[in-house]
């Protein structure tokens, strides 16, 4: 029988919309970010009084500060020097200690301002006063890399050249990722979105007041980044080959591990990782782009020694790239379950804004 001071906490719910237990963390931190330059939202203020209840109206999905986040361990702040939306992240180096040492390395010169290093800017680490093992990232707001849909050939491939060359990055200051799926790179959402967009339901405007406008990636290029240094370790070359015992991330379909779980080199894994995310995001998903097959089958080839390594899979890239042309670079992106009804207006649509695209001497493949 367990004591009360074991007892897991239940809180009993006051009204709809309520902070749920991972916000209470982070009003009961309120006052202290604030103290540091960081603003939350009006929800996680310690005196927060619910707008729908202000004025007597239930409907609190809608409001701006009726909804709840996703993840405990990430939020949203304004950074109050200059007003610039940021992103707060948990971190706890005695379940991943070299998340922030690895963040930090990317983030320091020369490296942070080499233009082929993708890895997510960080700002500053915060350590919290009342837990003395748990620190808190700031670093860019960033967003998924494939919302909004990717619409021509040529945005396609820039996706696919820009986390090429920073995985290539990563790999050549002897970083492995170790877990770089689909949910570990992310794109800058500015240039798409100039007003931004709700932290939480990402299809609104910021008060929730309607849906959030933005552009095309060839009208307004983006840059994409890696994230979560969780798993990555760097290894030192004079040390010998790196070896590290698997630890699976997101992607469960490693071949590697499925066979063994004895230490090996995990930068042939990195490469499977990127690979899947061309094949699942892209080869499965859109029309277009079996010109890509066989760069891709030979990243996610079973056998780890067989894969090429970043530098030999940018080589192979950039010679497929040479053998596109302009017109292939603008064609349509559509999706393998469009209907044909759908397929036809979205034809059409494309057709005036490559026109205007054209006039107004956008690239092809839109570089950020």
């Amino acid at each position: 029988m367990s004591s009360a001071g074991n007892a897991p906490r239940t809180t009993q719910r006051r009204f709809d919309g309520e902070l749920n237990d991972a916000e209470l963390w982070w009003r009961d931190h309120q006052v202290w970010l604030q103290d540091h330059g960081y603003m939350l939202r009006p929800r996680y203020k310690p005196n927060w009084i619910p707008s729908w209840c202000k004025d007597n109206d239930g409907d609190y999905f809608m409001r701006e500060d009726g909804r709840n986040i996703v993840r405990g361990d990430v939020l949203d702040a304004t950074r109050i020097s200059d007003g610039v939306i940021i992103t707060l992240k948990k971190v706890r180096p005695s379940v991943h200690p070299y998340e922030i040492e690895i963040g930090r390395y990317f983030s320091s010169e020369p490296r942070a301002s080499d233009p082929a290093n993708h890895c997510v800017p960080i700002y500053d680490v915060l350590d919290v006063p009342d837990d003395p093992d748990l620190k808190l990232i700031v670093m860019s707001l960033l967003r998924k890399f494939f919302d909004p849909p990717f619409l021509t050939v040529g945005e396609a491939m820039e996706f696919v050249r820009q986390s090429i060359e920073g995985l290539r990055f990563m790999h050549a200051h002897h970083v492995a990722h170790r877990d770089c799926g689909k949910m570990n790179i992310m794109m800058d959402p500015r240039p798409l979105y100039p007003q931004l967009y709700h932290f939480i339901s990402t299809w609104a405007t910021r008060d929730m007041s309607g849906t959030a406008k933005y552009y095309s990636r060839t009208r307004c290029p983006v840059k994409y980044y890696f994230i979560d240094f969780g798993l990555s370790r760097r290894f030192d070359p004079a040390q010998g080959p790196p070896r590290s015992r698997p630890i699976w991330g997101a992607d469960r379909t490693v071949p590697e591990f499925q066979k063994s779980l004895d230490a090996c080199d995990p930068f042939p894994t990195d490469v499977y990782y990127l690979g899947n995310v061309f094949k699942t995001v892209f080869l499965q998903e859109y029309t277009g782009l079996d010109f890509m097959n066989p760069l891709i089958e030979d990243m996610v080839q079973h056998e780890p020694s067989k894969r090429p390594t970043m530098d030999q899979v940018a080589v192979k890239f950039d010679m497929i790239m040479a053998g596109l042309g302009m017109w292939k670079m603008r064609a349509r992106l559509p999706r393998r379950d469009e209907i044909w009804v759908v397929r036809w207006y979205k034809a059409i649509a494309h057709t005036f804004r490559t026109i205007y695209y054209i006039l107004t001497r956008r690239p092809a493949l839109p570089r950020a």
